[in-house]
């Protein structure tokens, strides 16, 4: 039940996103300060931005996640350390 579900849901997502595709073909350039890129349709660009910010936001929390792992692994290490002395 679970699977058919996600099946719909990613069968929905690549429905509106070839409908915003085919509704927005028009050919914008994008200035970013120290260059402009050449036309492109208007939902490339969205789509594009959208995924680049997709992979900052996953990479920022894998930085975020990797350093909670560290503080967790770090403060195991104090408690089995801290053990043996408590009950001695």
């Amino acid at each position: 039940m679970k699977s058919l579900l996600l099946l719909l849901l990613v069968v929905a997502v690549v429905m509106l996103g070839l409908l915003f595709s085919m509704e927005n073909t028009t050919l914008v350039s994008l200035n970013v300060l120290v260059a402009e890129l050449p036309e492109q349709r208007l939902s490339t660009w969205v789509i594009l931005s959208f995924f680049v910010g997709g992979l900052c936001g996953m990479l920022s929390a894998s930085f975020v996640l990797i350093r909670l792992q560290a503080s967790r692994l770090r403060l195991l290490r104090n408690v089995k350390r801290a053990s043996p002395e408590r009950q001695a």
